[in-house]
């Protein structure tokens, strides 16, 4: 569920508690949702019933019960949890390692760049990409270190990721498969975690969470393709196992370069 189905879902249930006389205050035109700014408060989060309160004649904890009762019975949604003077924290359902991977390549991904503007002179020290970077990177991190090709350098191991997805799919292409999404293992949860994880991160355009996000898909994906082989090996046919891995590579691609591109730095096919 992406924040819009959500945002629509919240709509339709104040309209429907209108509607059958469980509430009186006026329908909102539009729900707002957020990502919180602090773990553990579910997904999303949502201030509806403080809106509904001020024109309506009970409490915002009230109308949150309301809302929180039928939220909670809707497909999609596995929890939710009232806060502070009423504010609504939504867990949305886990989904399966097929229906992420289908989602996220069925999603048509956008976001505009975010605005980062580095310094004149960090741009030609240090080259557009690296100096935009820069402005995530944690205090007293030595700059320099962005233009090394290590593994110490967290730019390179997205930008690396990236283009290893993409060099996998070409491979697939040249022994004559392509990706299927199909059942994966236990093996592929932490990658499947943060694709998950991709639309609400970049929802919320926070740069540094944006930053820190990729940096944890790049790195799954890293370690999951070393111990989950996505090609063939030697005279060994394309299986049902390769494709669904190359589906999962392919969607891995298609996170990290929307990413990168939400950040205004290049996302390389080839490195």
């Amino acid at each position: 569920m992406t924040p819009a189905d959500l945002s629509r879902t919240v709509l339709h249930t104040v309209r429907r508690a209108v509607e059958e006389d469980e509430l009186r205050a006026p329908v909102p035109e539009r729900v707002s949702v957020r990502v919180p700014p602090h773990p553990g408060c579910g997904d999303y989060a949502t201030n509806v019933a403080l809106q509904l309160a001020k024109g309506g004649d009970r409490p915002a904890r009230e109308i949150a019960e309301v809302l929180r009762r039928r939220l909670v019975a809707r497909p999609g949604i596995a929890r939710v949890d009232i806060a502070g003077p009423g504010f609504l924290n939504i867990t949305l359902d886990g989904a399966s390692g097929e229906e992420i991977v289908r989602e996220v390549l069925g999603a048509e991904i956008r976001g505009d760049a975010l605005p980062l503007r580095p310094r004149a002179v960090d741009v030609e020290r240090l080259g557009s990409d690296a100096a935009r970077w820069s402005l995530l990177s944690p205090p007293g991190l030595d700059r320099s270190l962005l233009l090394v090709q290590k593994d110490s350098n967290p730019l390179f191991r997205v930008r690396y990721a990236h283009a290893r997805s993409r060099a996998l799919v070409r491979n697939a292409r040249d022994l004559g498969f392509h990706s299927l999404v199909g059942p994966l293992d236990d093996r592929a949860d932490t990658l499947l975690g943060a694709l998950a994880d991709h639309s609400r991160v970049s929802a919320a355009r926070a740069p540094d969470r944006l930053a820190r996000h990729l940096e944890r898909t790049a790195d799954a994906f890293l370690k999951w393709q070393a111990i989950c082989p996505v090609l063939p090996r030697g005279d060994e046919k394309p299986l049902a196992v390769h494709r669904a891995r190359l589906a999962l590579a392919e969607a891995t691609g298609k996170v990290l370069a929307n990413g990168l591109t939400q950040l205004g730095i290049t996302a390389p096919a080839h490195l």
